[in-house]
């Protein structure tokens, strides 16, 4: 049974506020959002960037869409709905990240820009940087990780990004990386440079 909004009575107000939290940790709390397709490279070159921004003494939080399926969202399936519903909790939880000062990493396949639209409006403007893993599919497919292009190409699974379901890309991602170009040192570098560490 769903509770009646009007009777909740959030206290945030006297909550700590995020300033309190970045002063005590040194440093701002942001969302980077990886979008692409599976087999991008979204989570190593996150797994990259957690480990080189915590080489800098920096408090991360990485979020992996993997991860959050066996947990959070587990449950979850991949039809519009649900998708959307994942997509909206990840950015949800995400937003507390962000607000207690942390640098958070978001690896979401996140096919539409309505999807990352409404993260970005979860999360806030100014606190959201999209950056967009655009390794063409035919490197995506070759890679094929998990084995699930193989899987769509077969019709095993339905609704599969860049196969039977639709990707669009960013138009104007704060940063656009192809993994098939460039290292993942590189990638990680490039992500550096764009929070200005």
């Amino acid at each position: 049974m769903l509770q009646d909004i009007d009777n909740l009575y959030p206290i945030t107000d006297r909550m700590l506020p995020r300033s309190a939290k970045e002063d005590l940790l040194g440093q701002r709390g942001v969302m980077i959002w990886m979008t692409g397709l599976s087999g991008s490279g979204k989570s190593t070159v996150a797994l990259a960037l957690e480990r080189e921004l915590h080489r800098r003494g920096r408090l991360v939080r990485l979020l992996d869409g993997d991860n959050v399926r066996t947990g959070i969202n587990r449950g979850l399936g991949f039809s519009p709905e649900d998708r959307t519903e994942n997509i909206r909790r990840i950015a949800e939880v995400g937003r507390l990240f962000v607000d207690t000062g942390i640098i958070t990493i978001a690896c979401f396949v996140s096919p539409t820009r309505e999807l990352r639209e409404m993260a970005r409006q979860i999360v806030g403007e100014t606190d959201f940087l999209e950056v967009y893993i655009s390794t063409p599919l035919e490197e995506c497919e070759r890679r094929d990780v998990k084995g699930l292009y193989a899987r769509a190409r077969r019709g095993e699974v339905k609704d599969f990004t860049g196969i039977s379901a639709p990707f669009e890309a960013p138009e104007h991602p704060a940063l656009s990386l192809d993994t098939s170009r460039l290292s993942v040192e590189e990638s990680v570098a490039e992500i550096v440079r764009l929070l200005q560490l």
